[in-house]
């Protein structure tokens, strides 16, 4: 059997890869760059000294081959509709760690299917090691023990400036309208479904997006009842109503394809001074029979915040801290590990 060490990372050369390329540079990592573009990959892996590796991930046998010197994959390209799954049953093949970055709650609930075969191959999986669903993630559970048995749990956050992978993501999804978990099952609404004001700190207002925290927070707290939302202006929770009538157009091949290439062409994402300025808050609430306890958080930006979790999640997979399964964060390192990032503050009631 090949012998294991080592980090892939796979989306090197995207925006989110490259963050998290410095941090593990700066933590002492020395992951081998991958991608799917040869001209895209190596030139970073040069600039650095580190490997690279090319190659899709349309046959998971032959990217399993690949795989099996790694001891964990971190999976940062999009959209992880299309990526994670043959990449996840690679990782299963090779028995190597799967990790991805990943905000989908169709890829959270395919992942999490995976459970019985990833302690079979006895790796663990961790999908979402970044601003989705890290901080969330351990604010829901950290409601969830300030109020055991709670009936519900409401999460809500104000956004950044998004990337061009972000925005893809979000478009090809558009056309799915909402979600929310109600008894336990995720039911389908319409965009921007509800709406309410939330304190981000300052009142905000803020509507229901199908964030994937619908998934993972039901896995961590066992609250059957979950709804998220994000802060937006007015004109956004108009448009995304109008949308409705729009969705079926929305999802067609070739309205996808001139929306992907508008995207790549016209979205930057945040620049560095973007990413030092910015901060993440995060507001949650938990009820039962009538009790309510509510939770803030806050952290770097979303950006930042995400290429600092996924190497510490990284770090401690390859340093074998974590057992074989499907973990959410919280599940993983407790609620509190959002606090052991720099300028990250949990407030709940004493």
């Amino acid at each position: 059997m090949t012998e294991k060490s080592g980090l892939l990372l796979y989306g090197a050369n995207g925006y989110t890869g490259k963050l998290i390329l410095a941090v593990a540079l700066r933590e002492g990592l020395r992951p081998v760059l991958a991608g799917r573009r040869a001209e895209a990959v190596e030139p970073i892996a040069k600039a650095h000294g580190l490997k690279s590796l090319c190659f899709g991930l349309e046959d998971p046998g032959t990217v399993a081959r690949l795989l099996e010197p790694f001891s964990a994959l971190l999976l940062a390209a999009g959209p992880f509709s299309k990526t994670s799954a043959p990449a996840l049953e690679a990782c299963l093949l090779a028995k190597t760690a799967y990790l991805d970055i990943t905000g989908e709650v169709a890829v959270f609930e395919a992942a999490f299917a995976r459970d019985a075969d990833a302690k079979k191959a006895g790796i663990p999986v961790l999908p979402g090691t970044g601003f989705d669903v890290v901080p969330s993630d351990c604010l829901a559970k950290a409601l969830s023990e300030a109020l055991p048995g709670a009936a519900s749990l409401t999460l809500a956050f104000r956004g950044f400036k998004p990337s061009a992978g972000t925005m893809k993501t979000m478009v090809e999804n558009a056309h799915n309208g909402g979600l929310v978990r109600a008894g336990g099952k995720l039911v389908g609404v319409p965009s921007a479904w509800k709406t309410m004001e939330v304190p981000l700190p300052e009142p905000r207002l803020a509507m229901t997006i199908p964030w994937g925290d619908l998934s993972t927070a039901w896995r961590s707290t066992g609250i059957p009842d979950i709804e998220v939302y994000m802060a937006v202006p007015p004109s956004a929770v108009a448009n995304a109503r109008r949308m409705r009538w729009l969705a079926p157009v929305l999802g067609l091949p070739f309205v996808q394809t001139f929306l992907m290439k508008r995207i790549e062409k016209n979205v930057k994402g945040p620049t560095a001074e973007d990413r030092e300025r910015e901060r993440s808050f995060l507001w949650g609430r938990v009820t039962k029979d009538g009790r309510t306890v509510t939770g803030t958080l806050e952290t770097l930006e979303g950006y930042a915040l995400t290429a600092e979790t996924s190497v510490a999640i990284a770090k401690r997979v390859l340093a074998g801290e974590v057992s074989p399964g499907v973990h959410t964060p919280s599940l993983a390192f407790g609620a509190r590990f959002i606090e052991t990032f720099r300028g990250s503050k949990l407030t709940l009631p004493a």
